[in-house]
């Protein structure tokens, strides 16, 4: 009896992501036939000494194969915990938990090879944060020392999700001769708006202070500035009252020698783009990168996640083999990750097996469209877009047709600092609902003609689809804007506002001006009797354990403003406020997926 390709491969099912016309040979893909001998605590020397304690797992009785380096500053010892996968809901979920699915790959015929990065867990050294250039030098070296060990086939390529994607691009760019591709499932481009998007500060990175078991932490901006020039930083810092009021922020910059919260104490010293940020930004290396990439990410309603990966495909720069996909989301999100083993496998069978898998014959873009499937695309933008307005109207109307009326009173809302207040005020705008299916793929961008009473403030905007009995679904985005960081005309291209956020220049009190705010990229089918909410307001915080009295800091999402600010929004035939939408009017039958039935 002839044996199913799945059963050949050693899965349940095929997965979805895979298409009859592009793929092949996948009889010949690597099958799951090796036991896994773990060997713990190497130690491998670095080019200036320090030596750095790294976990191998090994395909029992292979011979040389391929390896796959796992790097992240989250420590070794708990990636190959053996307790099942985690959902985020439940008690025990740790988003570290990202290195990848080491059985499924060592299994297969994969070296899988996870370090502690320097000054954390076990490896010498100091920790200097998150993506510090001193790491994308070490992973050069760790590729190269594995490169010529008898186990080892001298093919490298990379492994794993979030910070063991986000940093793949950065080390790739150092060009180790034995790295032959890699597959950032994470990915970010621009590293300043992953801390401050569209210039606006969050907390989302104080939780690197328990995510990275460091034993010897020392902030980046010492190593930029000195020690004297780091004491000045941090007392000017305190003189901002929007960190001034907050004592998280106080005990991190009164803390000497700063051991405290070192990455967060660097994250509040640089409030604008700046050396430090572009250090870390894969958008300023993508020239140095030649090995083949695949960036993934998911569409997630949270932060700046979609926008890098379709950035990445459209910079000139990044020359090098690329593809890219979308291919679940964050409702499905387990950990350890194994949401695309099966797509990571074809890809690492194809460059560092020499199996071709058909990834080459594929179209370079393959994303879900929510609500609608699967499908090819061949650029970004899609070239049949057609760019519709939705106007924001009185009385919380978001309509296709612009408002005819002038000089019409402005919306309008108050922050309220949280020194003061538990408000979070906020303003909608709601669609009628649709009377049949639209789609829409691509970038999104709010034109918001509005005046505050204060030299800055944020705005933070999202769009959701609220479905017939009321419930919102954040399946459309996020975005955010410094009011005072001014829009860059000349580099902004459509649905893709840049702002310079190496200024801020202070807004005249009162003044009514147009301020044009990224929305992060999305595709999705808004089915029929659905309606589109944009929702417009100054702070966004996480509202789980609200109650709780420890570590709301994380729970903060955006800085707030420390100052009660009042907000008027216009939206009159003077001043036009919009959303602009990538509707997509037709896809071609042969864009859609084809999946592979057994």
């Amino acid at each position: 009896m002839t044996k199913k390709l799945s059963e050949t491969l050693g899965i349940d099912v095929l997965p979805n992501y895979w298409d009859k016309r592009y793929t092949k040979n996948l009889d010949q893909l690597s099958k799951p036939t090796y036991e896994v001998e773990q060997i713990s605590d190497v130690f491998v020397t670095l080019r200036d000494g320090t030596r750095l304690c790294v976990d191998l797992y090994l395909p029992k009785g292979a011979g040389p194969c391929p390896a796959l380096v796992s790097w992240a500053a989250y420590g070794k010892e708990m990636q190959y915990i053996k307790r099942g996968a985690i959902p985020p809901e439940s008690l025990l979920f740790d988003h570290s938990l990202e290195a990848g699915d080491v059985d499924y790959f060592v299994s297969r015929g994969y070296v899988y090879i996870i370090p502690d990065p320097r000054g954390i867990g076990k490896s010498e050294g100091e920790f200097y944060g998150v993506y510090n250039p001193q790491e994308h030098e070490d992973i050069y070296d760790l590729i190269e020392w594995a490169a010529i060990q008898s186990w080892c086939d001298s093919n490298i390529g990379m492994i794993g999700y979030s910070y063991f994607g986000i940093i793949q691009i950065l080390a790739a760019a150092q060009q180790p001769p034995h790295l032959k591709c890699i597959m950032p499932c994470s990915f970010v481009d621009d590293y300043y708006q992953h801390g401050y998007y569209g210039g606006v500060p969050n907390t989302y990175m104080s939780i690197y202070w328990e995510l990275c078991p460091s034993n010897n932490p020392v902030p980046w901006s010492i190593k930029m500035y000195g020690e004297e020039k780091v004491k000045e930083m941090m007392a000017e810092r305190l003189k901002d009252p929007d960190i001034a009021v907050n004592s998280y922020f106080n005990k991190i910059l009164t803390t000497w020698p700063p051991k405290y919260h070192t990455f967060y104490l660097d994250y509040l010293l640089h409030p604008l783009d700046s050396e430090y940020w572009k250090q870390r930004s894969a958008n300023q290396l993508y020239d140095k990168v030649k090995v083949p990439v695949y960036l993934h990410c998911a569409w997630s309603p949270l932060g700046r996640w979609s926008a890098p990966i379709f950035s990445a495909m459209q910079d000139e720069r990044l020359a090098c083999t690329k593809r890219l996909g979308v291919l679940e989301g964050y409702d499905g999100l387990e950990l350890p990750y194994r949401a695309l083993n099966e797509e990571c496998l074809r890809w690492y069978d194809h460059w560092l097996k020499g199996i071709d898998t058909g990834f080459m014959d594929e179209p370079a873009y393959k994303f879900s469209v929510l609500n609608a499937g699967m499908r090819y695309e061949n650029e970004w933008p899609l070239a049949r877009t057609e760019w519709k307005k939705l106007y924001l109207r009185s009385f919380g109307r978001l309509r296709w047709d612009k408002e005819p009326d002038e000089n019409l009173p402005p919306d309008g809302f108050t922050h309220m600092p949280p020194s003061v207040s538990t408000q979070v005020n906020k303003i909608t705008y709601e669609t009628s609902r649709f009377p049949y299916a639209m789609e829409f793929t691509g970038p999104i961008e709010l034109h918001l003609w509005a005046a505050i009473d204060a030299e800055d403030a944020n705005f933070v905007v999202k769009l959701y689809d609220v479905m017939p009995g009321g419930f919102k679904h954040p399946l459309l985005r996020y975005g955010a804007l410094r009011a005072s960081h001014p829009l860059d005309e000349a580099r902004s291209t459509i649905g893709a506002p840049v702002h310079d956020n190496t200024v801020s220049i202070p807004v005249t009190p009162g003044e009514v001006r147009e301020y044009v705010i990224e929305i992060n990229p999305t595709s999705i089918v808004i089915p029929p009797g659905h309606q589109l909410e944009l929702e417009i307001t100054s702070m966004s915080p996480n509202e789980c354990h609200k109650e709780s009295w420890t570590g709301k800091v994380g729970n903060m999402n955006v800085v707030p403003r420390n100052e009660t600010t009042s907000y008027r929004i216009y939206r009159d035939a003077n001043h036009p406020s919009y959303l602009l939408m990538p509707l997509i009017p037709y896809t071609p039958d042969e864009n859609w997926l084809q999946p592979i039935t057994e």
